[in-house]
Parts: C-alpha cells; sequence; structure tokens
C-alpha cells in the first residue's frame, strides 16, 4: 500500500478498533437477554435504562448455579414510569422462610399505573430460590441450617463459594446498577415474631424508616454483608423492613408494608398524593434480651408490641407438670420489639427483646 494512501486510510482502519470496547463496554451495561421461559424473557443483566417507558416488565435472571447443572432463576418485575425519577429497588425472599415480603411486592407492583409514575421501581421477590424450596432461613437445597446466610454474603465473589457466587451476579448484574435507593423485606425467623419493625443505619435511612410508619425503629449499624448496609455503604440508602412472622402470609402486615412503601414513593416524588409522617412509632438504639434460665414451657405475660416498664413482668417459664418455675421481667422500659412464638424453649432461648434508648452517645445509630 502506498504510505500516501496508507496515512489517509491508517484513522479508518483503526476506527473500529477504537470504537470496539466502547460498544463492548456498552452490551455490556445493557441488558442481556438470553432466552425465554414461558414466554418470560431470561436475562443475565439488567439496566432499567434501556427498558421502556410506562410499562411493567418482567424477567428471570440468571443466578448461581445447581449442583444438576442448571441456573437459579430469580423472578424481577420493572415498573417504569412514564416520567423520569428515582429509581427504587425493592427486596423479598433473601431467608427462604420470610414470606410477607413477596406479597407486598406483588401487591405493590399491582397497586402501579406506570402512566402516573415518576421514576422506576425494580422489585425482586425471591432472592434465594433454594431456600424458598426448603422454607429455610439458610442458602441451601438440601434443608442444612448449617448453611450460609445469602444476606451475609454482599456483595459476593464471582470466584467464591455457591452462595457468594449466587451473591456477586445478583449485586453486580441486577441490584447495585439499578438502585438509587432500596429497601430490603424480611419477617422474624422461625419459631419468632416481629412488630412491623425497621434497621436503619444513619440521618438518611432514619428519614425512609419513618416514612414506612412501622411500630418501631431500631438505629443499627447492621451486620456486614448485610442488603441494607453493603449498599448503603456503597452509596445506596437503604432500610431493612420486617413484617411479623415467617411462613405465612399476614393480609395486616402486607397492607402496612405496601402503604409503607407507597408512602416513600410519595416522599420522592414517585407517586402523587400527601405523606403521611408517623405519630406512634417508637425509635431506639439498643435491645435487652430477656432469656430463658432454663429450659421448659414459655408463655409471654404481655403481647408483641406492648410498651412496659423496667421490672414489669413480660414471661414465664413451666415445668414438664405446668408449674411456673420462673417469672421474668423486663431489664429495660421499652417496646416488646420480638417475642418467641414456639413454646418450647432451651435454656438461654431469648423469649422477648425490648428496644430501648440508650443515652451514651456511642450509641447514637447503635451500640458498638
Amino acid at each position: 500500500m502506498r504510505p500516501m494512501l496508507l496515512a489517509v486510510l491508517r484513522p479508518l482502519l483503526l476506527a473500529p478498533l477504537l470504537i470496539a470496547p466502547l460498544l463492548t463496554s456498552q452490551a455490556r451495561a445493557a441488558t442481556e437477554t438470553v432466552g425465554s421461559l414461558d414466554g418470560i424473557p431470561v436475562i443475565d443483566r439488567l439496566d432499567v435504562a434501556d427498558q421502556p417507558s410506562g410499562r411493567t416488565s418482567r424477567f428471570w435472571f440468571r443466578a448461581g448455579d445447581t449442583a444438576t447443572a442448571q441456573r437459579w432463576l430469580v423472578p424481577v418485575i420493572v415498573v417504569k414510569g412514564a416520567r423520569p425519577g428515582p429509581r427504587l429497588l425493592v427486596t423479598a425472599g433473601a431467608h427462604g422462610d420470610e414470606l410477607n415480603g413477596i406479597d407486598v411486592i406483588h401487591r405493590l407492583v399491582a397497586s402501579l399505573d406506570p402512566a402516573g409514575l415518576a421514576g422506576t421501581v425494580i422489585a425482586v421477590p425471591g432472592l434465594n430460590p433454594p431456600g424458598l424450596l426448603q422454607s429455610t432461613r439458610e442458602f441451601t437445597a438440601t434443608g442444612s441450617h448449617n448453611s450460609p446466610n445469602l444476606n451475609r454474603e454482599m456483595p459476593g465473589s464471582l470466584d467464591g463459594s455457591a452462595v457468594a457466587h449466587h451473591a456477586a451476579l445478583l449485586w453486580q448484574n441486577l441490584m447495585r446498577p439499578n438502585a438509587d435507593l432500596a429497601v430490603d423485606l424480611h419477617t422474624q425467623s422461625r419459631g419468632t415474631a416481629y412488630v412491623m419493625y425497621v434497621f436503619a443505619s444513619n440521618a438518611r435511612t432514619r428519614r425512609m424508616a419513618e416514612l414506612m410508619l412501622p411500630d418501631a425503629i431500631k438505629l443499627d449499624r447492621g451486620d456486614k454483608g448485610t442488603i441494607e448496609n453493603t449498599l448503603t455503604d456503597d452509596g445506596v440508602p437503604a432500610i431493612t423492613l420486617e413484617l411479623g412472622h415467617p411462613e405465612r402470609f399476614d393480609a395486616a402486615m402486607i397492607s402496612r408494608g405496601v402503604a409503607g412503601l407507597q408512602n416513600l414513593m410519595r416522599e420522592q416524588k414517585m407517586l402523587a398524593g400527601t405523606v403521611i409522617e408517623p405519630t406512634a412509632t417508637v425509635t431506639g438504639n439498643a435491645l435487652a434480651s430477656v432469656r430463658a434460665p432454663r429450659g421448659g414451657w414459655a408463655r409471654l405475660v404481655v403481647p408483641l408490641g406492648s410498651r412496659v416498664e423496667q421490672g414489669q413482668p413480660v414471661a414465664s417459664i413451666s415445668d414438664a407438670f405446668g408449674r411456673t418455675t420462673d417469672t421474668l421481667v423486663a431489664p429495660q422500659a421499652g417496646i416488646i420489639s420480638s417475642s418467641v412464638t414456639d413454646p418450647r424453649v432451651e435454656r438461654g432461648s431469648t423469649l422477648v427483646r425490648i428496644l430501648y434508648s440508650s443515652p451514651d452517645p456511642a450509641c447514637a445509630y447503635g451500640c458498638p
């Protein structure tokens, strides 16, 4: 090739090489559809920016691997408003026996009209398919209670264990890239129950917690690897909303969860309407636990959600013949935020937890 002609053509010859990385980067950021199942697209990556406005879309997201060389499929619903606005991520089912949040998502989505929505709701009603199948808190396909906790694995690792790999795919390709704020839905674990209860770790998330109109807010630095804290630490304000009992759909709790999310969305200008301010929420930064001094049959003297005074009887333990062996009292004044629901208790089992406020400045957002 002649030198002059080469000089003219060189920029044109190099252009595809220069453009290719940009195209590759864009393709990697876009939604990656790999097939369909019963008419629902199956995706490896979601980018809500390329989803149509004014529409509700549904996907199966391919997450981790199973022991039979298949993929776990996680349901995803995207409600993209006709007008721009925040991206609200709502997740449920990180623990497979905590089910109220799944119906909260179903009902919230059913209540939304994309034509009247500003912004986008990204709803994931079932993060932990193996746990849901086994009705276990853990991430397990075998029912083992020694298996890991998906809600302690964020942001995961693509080169890690099965649960770490699953978490990393959720984090990198679904959750983190599509969130401006987030609410992770839970209940208490098997054998126990919560009031409507929110965990918050800073001033911004405390305001989000208040807008959920809960019974109680626990100011809490949280545990490493939770969805809430990992998102918040990465710049996405997030809260954990706890909704009552495990392994059931509680209509009253579900309705309150939907109403709380709608109230948060009104504050974010995603929905029209007046923001409702809380009037009866108790906020605390510390918990006092009342534990069984011996095994036996537990009875609660005051119900879940009650406000108690220090020294007030809250529970009793009876022996195999029904004789009361112990009457247990509140070590602090506060609200009973969680309680045992299974009367069979072992020595050391927690019967109730009392939420209260510690005056210690170090406990402003949870005691260290």
